[in-house]
């Protein structure tokens, strides 16, 4: 049905011509996820040149066994029923004529538990300096904290987002900061803000940077500090949350303060415009929004997240807050132009953040959102499948052009699927939320070069850095460049440009040798860049909304309910992306609030690759509360569960 549905959307397009369906002389395989698929999600392929209802099989590898089937429609092949069982075996797509894809997996959550630790890993290796106290911020590219990136780069809050969007996934890493007793996630969220903090009035030198901050006609910046305050925001409402076991009061007050005498002075309160000069060639001069240091809808996370913080405090002023949250979110209803470039792809690696934060407004706090946010959301979601209906689900720059002609658009896909997930979870749209996955299968090799985005070096594989099961990564790589990125865990390195769409020709494989731009008929690769890797860990951050799930059911597991006594036994169901290990029963947990009182419930996987974690509680006796609530995830991603006391 889902296969029917996409292709009766793109042929109404009018992409949909000769050049996508006639088959090319070159016989190409099926291109797929290497990785593989989520089970419960769509799932398709793409096989250029095969005409339409040739038929293809999916054989499981270990058996051999044909156990799937099915015809192509305009290069794609569906197969969203494919639920298999064997969450071990690989699976094979072979399409008559053209051969056969290579091997990859359908398992639970599977994109979500191979791909997290990797998204912040790489914010762990791209530090300027791993120690604070010696950070030379002349000798880093363009400032810190992340390599090639300055404070714009935005690192803490999509951190403190991932973290909250499936905390229990976290708690299973914690051997290489810190002192080993606390997640390295929220290890490296304190370092970042220790970072922010320290240089929050910086505007001294940097080794380089493409341009300069500032508004127009006055005095230029030399480094971005006013962004700073945002990352130190996202620090303070974490606090509240879940950082303060970690973050003693003194420390997080010092950060408060900061912010709130610093607010108005660095234009935090409001939307920033034509603030950053660039040199680059590609946005060359001031923009009204830009990538390095004022994204669109930017205002509108940071002041959430101050207001977020101050409701929590006896002398806060939340209020002012949330209006300047609103007057950002209302400045995107009113002025976000979808047909405008420079709203969109044209401030590539910050274009997803306008659509993130204004769907984050309807997470975090929606019953105090402008008139008219879910209606905008609406919107976007309709013009971003017009411009995806290709057989590539790609989003096309314009009716001539699929992608930037000489620069690279990780900006697009990796971060796309993000805010697809984000608003197909407020809308309710499951068709948006299959094109979310086919925003990561691109990122998989379901692209015109047919390989994951990430060059598959040596040097990575050899630190645990790249995706085990991947066989094909971009085939170039710029290991040195600014950022120094070549042996960076989860590095993405390229993405198609327009001249290798619809289809590129063979590509050469070239490590470290494409000094420049290289277009044609090579891949074009510059460098690794921390604000790529950021819209990715947003995707794996917003991907949670959709499929995390939490029930409770009787103490003997056989019906739901919504009400308990004192002294019940319960049984507490969640469904998460936590089963990261297919050979043994993994750990998870929820949240139980009473009252003022939080503690929490270890849950256990009911069995090796269920992906279905469990507990057995006792309501504790003598409640004298009339509710209790169960909660997953923080800072908007909650899954909540109220249960009614009865006395």
């Amino acid at each position: 049905m889902k296969r029917i549905l996409f292709a009766a959307l793109l042929c109404t397009s009018t992409y949909c011509t000769a050049q996508e369906t006639t088959s090319d002389s070159k016989k190409y395989e099926p291109y797929v996820n290497q990785l593989g698929y989520n089970l419960g999600e769509s799932k398709r392929f793409v096989c250029y040149g095969a005409e339409n209802d040739t038929p293809f099989h999916i054989i499981n590898t270990t058996t051999s066994k044909v156990v799937f089937e099915g015809k192509m429609l305009n290069n794609e092949g569906w197969f969203s029923e494919f639920e298999p069982k064997e969450a071990q075996d690989e699976f094979v797509i072979k399409v008559d004529g053209h051969g056969s894809s290579v091997p990859f997996l359908v398992a639970d959550h599977l994109m979500e538990t191979a791909s997290s630790k990797l998204a912040y890993d790489f914010f762990v290796d791209a530090r300027g300096f791993d120690d604070l106290s010696t950070y030379d911020m002349a000798a880093v590219y363009g400032g810190g904290p992340t390599r090639d990136g300055g404070a714009y780069g935005l690192e803490t809050i999509f951190e403190i987002l991932q973290y909250a969007s499936n905390p229990a996934l976290f708690d299973n890493w914690k051997s290489e900061l810190g002192d080993k007793k606390v997640a390295d996630l929220i290890e490296l969220i304190l370092w970042h803000a220790e970072f922010a903090y320290k240089y929050v009035d910086y505007n001294g030198p940097v080794k380089k940077r493409h341009g300069t901050l500032g508004y127009q006609g006055q005095p230029r910046m030399t480094y971005d500090y006013w962004n700073t305050l945002d990352q130190l925001a996202a620090v303070c409402a974490a606090y509240h949350s879940f950082l303060k076991p970690y973050l003693d009061e003194e420390t997080y007050q010092k950060y408060r303060k900061v912010c709130l005498d610093n607010w108005e002075a660095y234009d935090r309160h409001k939307v920033v415009r034509f603030w950053t000069y660039s040199t680059k060639w590609v946005d060359e001069g001031f923009q009204e929004f830009n990538e390095m240091g004022n994204a669109y809808g930017q205002s509108v996370f940071r002041n959430l997240f101050m207001y977020e913080s101050e409701r929590h405090e006896k002398d806060g002023s939340p209020e002012k807050y949330l209006k300047w949250a609103q007057s950002g979110a209302s400045d995107i209803i009113k002025n976000w132009d979808f047909n405008n470039p420079r709203h969109m792809w044209w401030i590539r690696n910050a274009e997803h953040i306008t659509p993130q934060a204004l769907a984050y407004f309807l997470l975090l706090a929606p019953e105090k959102a402008p008139e008219g946010t879910k209606e905008k959301l609406e919107g976007w979601a309709l013009h971003i499948k017009q411009k995806s209906n290709n057989f590539w689900k790609y989003r096309k720059h314009s009716e001539t052009e699929w992608a930037h002609s000489k620069t690279k658009e990780l900006g697009g896909a990796p971060a796309l699927g993000g805010s697809m997930f984000a608003i197909a979870h407020l809308l309710n749209d499951p068709d948006l939320r299959a094109l979310g996955w086919a925003q990561t299968d691109f990122v998989f090799g379901v692209n015109p070069v047919g390989t994951h985005l990430s060059n598959k070096s040596d040097a990575r594989v050899k630190i645990g850095g790249y995706w085990k099961g991947v066989e094909k990564g971009w085939p170039q790589s710029h290991p040195h460049g600014y950022g120094e990125l070549g042996s960076v865990r989860g590095t993405l390195d390229g993405s198609p440009l327009d001249s290798q769409f619809p289809i590129a020709e063979k590509i050469d494989a070239i490590e470290g040798k494409n000094e420049g731009r290289v277009f044609g008929k090579n891949a074009y690769a510059t460098e690794g860049w921390g604000v790529s890797n950021r819209g990715w860990q947003a995707t794996l951050t917003f991907s949670t909304l959709g499929s995390h799930n939490l029930k409770v059911f009787d103490g003997d597991f056989k019906d739901e309910i919504s009400s308990v006594k004192s002294g019940q036994n319960i049984t507490v169901q969640l469904n998460a992306a936590l089963n990261i290990d297919r050979n043994a029963i993994d750990k998870g947990w929820v949240m139980l609030q009473s009252g003022q009182k939080s503690e929490k419930i270890p849950l256990a996987e009911t069995g090796i690759n269920t992906g279905v974690f469990t507990s057995k509680f006792k309501i504790p006796k003598n409640l004298d509360v009339n509710y209790l609530e169960l909660s997953y995830g923080f800072l908007g991603f909650e899954k909540k569960l109220k249960l009614d006391v009865q006395h």
